[in-house]
């Protein structure tokens, strides 16, 4: 099988298409892979480490503000697609596949004028703007949520859920010990995404201040861009900050509670780990899709869902409260958890994908 696959911009896409090849690769020992990534995001870095062929393009996302960048931005789309044609017949690809993120809107293209079968998929409850478009000419659709299964043809949408969540399964469990958490006691991360936000990081303070009598130990990740200004701060011994945890899926896997943002990738292993959560969801996502991602999870049960202008220390800790010091509350989240999982979704969208290419 001769695949090219897309994806790019953040690790929430990036991510489940590393997912999707690798099981590809463990399925197809012979095959041949591309990725096809913008020359400037987070993947022109992180795909060659894993092995994978790269070939960049020159593209950018549309901007509310800056006209003049993107009438430059359309003649680069162009100048893409033509670029994606010439690989494509040069490559000559069984499927195309797109994960998300605008680098993917002239290589669907391209490959659906070329009539070549592609696959793409949405991370999120709320589809973005390019896969909206690319649904109308895609072969097949993949979903993470069921409630995304209305915004596209009846006939050619699939639930598959997230790739992601196979990832989470596999990895190695880390233990909290390694980061100064208590054994005997309840532990909870909170994380805001690889640059963190500044002004989650601003309440938290307040409520990271204010946790020293509680019975619980908690590690905030603060994001690289602000953990230096953050770790200045002086808090209980039940506190531990940290910039960064690599594998943060093997973490939450032996502690008790996670409080995060609300990004399709997090909620995929939070459901592969049956792990309770506080989503709290950015309010600067494109259509305010962490909400509607937040509310999946929430309304089924899953989660706790505070909005950012809601968040203060005192909403924070009852809601912790209601979730570690009820037993019954907490299994009751793990259930509903289970109900959400697809705990083999990158094998269900390969064999959804070789059906495609037999076709």
């Amino acid at each position: 099988m001769k695949v090219i696959i897309t994806a790019g911009g953040t690790g929430g896409h990036i991510y489940p298409a590393l997912a999707i090849l690798n099981k590809i690769k463990e399925k197809e020992k012979n095959c041949e892979i591309l990725y096809i990534g913008t020359h400037n995001r987070m993947e022109k870095d992180i795909v060659p480490k894993e092995g994978y062929n790269y070939e960049a393009l020159e593209i950018y996302g549309f901007s509310k503000t800056e006209i003049k960048r993107n009438f430059k931005n359309i003649k680069l789309i162009f100048k893409a697609k033509k670029r994606c044609l010439e690989i494509m017949k040069e490559f000559k690809p069984d499927i195309v596949i797109g994960v998300g993120g605008y680098v993917t809107y002239p290589v669907i293209k391209a490959a659906s004028k070329l009539k070549i079968k592609t696959f793409i998929h949405e991370q999120n409850s709320i589809p973005g703007k390019t896969n909206k478009n690319l649904g109308k000419i895609a072969s097949l659709i993949g979903v993470s949520f069921k409630d995304s299964l209305k915004y596209f043809d009846k006939d050619k949408v699939i639930f598959t859920g997230n790739p992601s969540s196979e990832n989470a399964l596999d990895i190695k469990a880390t233990p909290k010990t390694k980061y100064g958490l208590d054994r005997n006691k309840k532990s909870i991360v909170i994380v805001q995404g690889s640059l963190g936000s500044s002004a989650i990081n601003k309440k938290m303070k307040d409520f990271l201040e204010n946790i020293s009598k509680e019975t619980y130990d908690v590690l905030y990740i603060t994001g690289n861009a602000t953990y230096e200004e953050f770790s200045k701060n002086k808090f209980s011994e039940n506190v531990k900050v940290v910039p960064y945890v690599p594998n943060l899926a093997g973490l939450m896997k032996d502690v008790d509670l996670v409080i995060s943002r609300a990004g399709a990738g997090t909620i995929s292993e939070l459901s592969a780990l049956e792990k309770p959560s506080i989503l709290i969801p950015s309010p600067y996502v494109a259509n305010n899709h962490q909400y509607f991602n937040a509310l999946s999870v929430s309304d089924a049960g899953g989660a706790i869902m505070i909005e950012e202008k809601d968040l203060n220390t005192d909403i924070l800790k009852d809601s912790i409260n209601k979730i570690l010091n009820d037993e019954k509350k907490y299994k009751e989240m793990q259930n509903s958890l289970k109900d959400l999982l697809v705990n083999n979704s990158s094998t269900i969208i390969y064999e959804e994908i070789k059906k495609l290419v037999k076709d």
